[in-house]
């Protein structure tokens, strides 16, 4: 006999079946040993369109408090977006962090998140403020809503966001462009709470009104609006705080509209579990981190917005301003009749 002896016959079988079970062994080993690397979750990634130095003392402290440690990557929230597209599966990124909750819409039309599953984050975040699928929430609040010259206008004399086109406001409007997206959502929940006709009638009438042209930042209207150019504007509140923090003795105050009726329209900085998350149980710990009183009271006070967690503590310029009712219609239509929202705007000449 030549050659190797166990190559055909019942002795060749045995072989065979020794190669196929050693096979599984290996493979069985490696399959075992992947959740212990995959469990690895001391670090966390996340893709922020929020200013450094507003987020920092946040994940400083989650770091803090769990050892995971938080490396951000900042840029504006279209950027973001595209670059999550762009990287696909290779996405360092676990969760994105931005504000309105358009742009989190988007990111979910364009399947760049994961639904997330969590009995704490259905708890703490009101059901407007999340996402209907759970794919985004909402972690603070900001109220876009109408600020006066006291100088100017009693406030018994306002009412609400569609009374701005009354005729009695002519030459007294102030509004920013139509560009940025804090206005394309607030136009959108007009067209969910009002239809497209009459919200259309509605930015006609604001356009008519106008006192100047619109502005290109909230607080080049609010500066405008001190000087006396106009009565009245339409501002998110946190930058009326601002500026009442640098100059406490301008003529502004806020009002809030619409006590009557839908209530003051809100949006949100929310964040999200990205799609390809690869460090889940770490995203997931922060996010409900920052649903926790501690978190909200810093997230919230840092930019003088509202927490969503009632029982956190505001800020005290906040507490200043009192109480509203805010509009509880879920900010996903915000998303979804944006791009209507914009081609109305164009029409009505709302630059």
């Amino acid at each position: 006999m030549t050659g190797f002896p166990f190559v055909d016959g019942r002795a060749g079988h045995g072989v065979r079946r020794f190669v196929s079970l050693m096979s599984l062994l290996v493979a069985g080993f490696t399959m075992a040993a992947w959740p212990v690397l995959a469990q690895k979750e001391d670090r966390v990634v996340v893709y922020s369109s929020r200013n450094e130095h507003l987020i920092k003392p946040i994940f400083d402290r989650f770091q803090t408090e769990t050892g995971i440690e938080v490396v951000t990557h900042t840029d504006k929230a279209g950027p973001l977006l595209q670059r999550l597209k762009s990287e696909g599966r290779r996405s360092p990124a676990d969760i994105l962090l931005t504000v309105d909750a358009g742009n989190l819409w988007q990111a979910k039309k364009m399947g760049l998140l994961k639904p997330v599953s969590s009995s704490v984050l259905n708890r703490a975040v009101p059901n407007h403020l999340r996402d209907p699928e759970n794919q985004w929430f909402g972690f603070s609040v900001r109220a876009r809503t109408l600020v006066y010259n006291t100088e100017k206008v009693k406030p018994e004399a306002l009412v609400g966001y569609a009374d701005l086109a009354n005729p009695k406001w002519k030459g007294k409007l102030l509004l920013r462009t139509s560009k940025k997206v804090y206005n394309q959502s607030l136009v959108a929940m007009l067209i969910a709470q009002n239809g497209a006709e009459k919200t259309q009638t509605i930015v006609e009438g604001w356009v008519d009104n106008l006192a100047a042209p619109v502005f290109s930042s909230d607080t080049k209207l609010l500066e405008a609006l001190g000087e006396g150019v106009g009565a009245v504007g339409i501002v998110n509140s946190y930058y009326f705080g601002r500026l009442m923090k640098k100059n406490p003795d301008l003529p502004l105050k806020l009002f809030w509209p619409d006590q009557q009726g839908a209530g003051v329209h809100v949006n949100i900085s929310g964040a999200a579990m990205t799609a390809h998350v690869k460090h889940e149980q770490a995203a997931l710990k922060l996010l409900e981190w920052l649903a926790g009183r501690e978190a909200q009271e810093l997230f919230a006070n840092s930019n003088m917005e509202y927490p969503v967690v009632p029982q956190a503590k505001l800020a005290s310029e906040v507490a200043s301003w009192g109480d509203f009712k805010q509009s509880d219609m879920n900010l996903a239509k915000a998303g979804e009749l944006q791009a209507e929202a914009i081609r109305l705007m164009d029409r009505a000449g709302y630059r």
